[in-house]
């Protein structure tokens, strides 16, 4: 394995541990508080269609390899926009970052512009303005913002 394959390896089990940690698990859908319809470990699509609230049950070993999934298009996507390298908990904070609010959201953030003019400490100070869902800044986001920030600074 080389050592950009165990990097990225190591990013996704940090990122899969962060995930999990915040998103908990449900075996049934359930209207997240920015009221996207979501199952398992926070994924949003099963199969390529969105969440419903008649998408079937799933199992904890079936949302984990959802998750696993979604994971690693975060990871795609930040290897597609992040032009210059990272260390693992950097990456691995961005993973789960782009889990959490989504590719588009972060190709178009200032976080992404600071990183690529190489202002880590500006990019750090990014993650906490990601608190809102539906508009109302929420203790999860900001908790788990603040845990993104210290996985990127590590």
């Amino acid at each position: 394995m080389t050592p950009d394959a165990v990097r990225d390896a190591a990013a996704l089990d940090q990122a899969a541990t962060l995930a999990e940690g915040f998103e908990g698990f449900s075996a049934v859908p359930y209207k997240c508080p920015a009221g996207v319809w979501t199952i398992g470990y926070g994924s949003t699509r099963v199969k390529g269609l969105p969440v419903t609230a008649s998408t079937p049950v799933v199992d904890k070993d079936t949302a984990h390899a959802m998750m696993v999934s979604d994971l690693y298009s975060a990871f795609c996507g930040v290897s597609k926009a992040v032009l210059i390298p990272l260390k693992a908990p950097e990456e691995a904070a961005l993973i789960d970052f782009i889990y959490n609010v989504g590719v588009g959201a972060f190709n178009g953030s200032t976080l992404l512009q600071k990183i690529n003019r190489h202002d880590f400490a500006g990019a750090a100070d990014e993650f906490a303005k990601w608190n809102h869902g539906g508009g109302v800044v929420l203790a999860g986001l900001t908790r788990r913002r603040a845990a993104e920030r210290a996985l990127f600074n590590k």
